[in-house]
């Protein structure tokens, strides 16, 4: 009986049993040969290159240090000056209040010091001189007294009276030349009242609220109207100078760490634009509570668009080596500090090599002993050792020239 064909086979029908047969040995034995060689594992080919080494982390745009501007007296603010991102210089004004009382005893103070200079001053002088003539002529009628009173042409009670009138002038005439000397230029009357004036002027600039640093204005916390008491903190400035980033790291590489070294940052807000930095400071100490210690990254030419406080990622390059024999981290397994193992593809099995490691990181490592360049090495994690399997080699990857210490 002969085997019933589908209809929709009609030209298999037609051939004959023979190649038919053949067709299915040729199937069979292809089968069997891709399961003798194994499947195909994702593999690197290993290969010199240029690689850097960094330590990455995030931290925060900052300035040198931040002044908090607070007011010294009560008063209104009738004028407020400078917004927000304003950049000002040593003693601009900020904001000036009203201070009537402060401005009353200034007044006050102007008013007793022009007083001394054209009254109290003008009045002295002409006492002290009223005083000097006033003594002259009692000592010379006591003079007179005191020649007529032994022959008798004066009395005694009138010899009296004449130095008691000279005592008097005397007395007259020192004090009318302490008062000169109170008043006169440069006395102790004009220097109290100078005093008096400096302290209420003093007072009164205080209602002048000016810069004391050059810098950049970061937060305002006072509308015109408002009523302000000593110690309130009206503006944060930004301290003029080098514009640094802080950056916690772990302190697991602080090992890899040293003054000077470069790095590359970028901004959350700006992700396709880096800048350039370099390592200036580390933390004497390290933060017990995060483990981490403490970088500061200056920013030598910082482009225009950064901003206080943006949230920065940077990789700070520890290490380079310009010719490296690089194989990418997924294909490291069993790391142990700077030796791990590989799986190298050998006749067409996985064979297990023992490596060390120069330069590691995030991505790829550099292989200092145990391999060659032109090996190939498997990455995928199923496969073990003995396995007979074929290579897809994959690209290296892009970033593998710039990658994190551990």
């Amino acid at each position: 009986m002969e085997p019933s064909w589908p209809a929709e086979m009609p030209m298999l029908r037609r051939l004959p049993w023979w190649l038919l047969a053949a067709c299915l040995l040729a199937l069979l034995a292809w089968v069997g040969t891709q399961r003798w060689l194994g499947p195909r594992v994702a593999a690197y080919r290993v290969q010199q290159r240029a690689l850097l080494q960094d330590v990455v982390a995030t931290g925060r745009v900052i300035t040198p240090s931040r002044v908090n501007v607070a007011s010294e007296i009560t008063g209104t603010v009738v004028q407020r000056l400078v917004e927000r991102g304003d950049r000002v210089r040593p003693g601009q004004l900020l904001l000036r209040l009203r201070n009537d009382q402060a401005d009353a005893q200034l007044a006050q103070a102007r008013a007793a010091l022009q007083q001394l200079l054209q009254q109290t001053r003008p009045q002295a002088l002409a006492a002290l001189r009223s005083a000097d003539s006033a003594l002259t002529l009692a000592r010379a009628q006591a003079r007179r007294a005191r020649e007529q009173a032994p022959s008798g042409a004066l009395s005694q009670q009138a010899l009296e009276q004449a130095e008691q009138a000279e005592q008097a002038a005397v007395e007259q005439q020192r004090a009318a030349r302490a008062a000169w000397q109170a008043a006169r230029p440069g006395g102790s009357l004009q220097r109290q009242l100078e005093a008096a004036q400096g302290a209420a002027s003093a007072v009164s600039r205080r209602a002048d609220i000016r810069a004391g640093v050059a810098g950049e204005v970061l937060t305002r916390n006072v509308e015109v109207g408002d009523t302000v008491t000593p110690g309130q903190v009206l503006f944060t400035l930004a301290r003029a100078g080098d514009t640094e980033v802080s950056l916690p790291v772990d302190e697991q590489n602080l090992q890899y760490l040293a003054l000077g070294q470069p790095a590359r940052c970028i901004t959350d807000a700006y992700p396709a634009r880096q800048f350039a930095a370099r390592l200036v400071f580390i933390a004497p100490s390290v933060d017990t509570s995060s483990g981490t210690i403490e970088l500061r990254l200056r920013v030598d030419h910082p482009p225009s668009w950064l901003r206080q406080d943006m949230t920065t990622s940077c990789d700070v390059t520890t290490a380079s080596r310009a010719h490296a024999l690089v194989v990418p981290d997924d294909a490291l397994r069993a790391q142990q500090g700077d030796r791990a193992q590989v799986l190298l593809l050998r006749g067409g099995r996985a064979v297990e090599q023992a490596v060390r490691l120069g330069l590691r990181g995030l991505v790829a490592s550099q292989v200092v002993r145990g391999l060659r360049a032109g090996d190939v090495v498997l990455a995928d994690p199923s496969v073990r050792a003995g396995q007979r399997v074929r290579a897809k080699l994959q690209p290296l990857p892009a970033s593998g020239a710039s990658s994190a210490a551990p």
